[in-house]
């Protein structure tokens, strides 16, 4: 599977001048469409505020280069995402809960596939 095959197509969230757009992995919105609506609107909202600036240095993980985590502490869903600066695109690699690192580890899988 080539890479623009395992991407949905790039949806611009926001319109800003130097906003970054938002494309998901394919598992990824897999796994975003399992979510609860509420828990997607949620998780939507609090990507949206990160496009203008999506390098949050207290979100960034260790060991992911250039991915960062968005998270839900009432739902305890984790949100994975990398940020690609040649292109302005915030690429969501990974949804899910928590639970024993279960969504970062599925990160790292989406990173090496590629």
């Amino acid at each position: 599977m080539t890479s623009s095959q395992r991407r949905k197509n790039a949806e611009p969230v926001s319109r800003g001048v130097d906003a970054y757009s938002v494309e998901f992995m394919i598992l990824a919105k897999k796994e975003f469409d399992r979510l609860d609506k509420v828990v997607q609107l949620q998780l939507l909202k609090k990507l949206r505020t990160r496009l203008a600036a999506p390098r949050v240095q207290a979100d960034k993980l260790r060991g992911l280069s250039d991915c960062y985590k968005l998270k839900l502490r009432a739902s305890g869903v984790r949100l994975v995402y990398e940020v690609i600066d040649n292109r302005l695109v915030v690429s969501v690699i990974a949804v899910g809960r928590r639970d024993d690192g279960a969504v970062y580890e599925a990160a790292k899988r989406q990173l090496v596939r590629r």
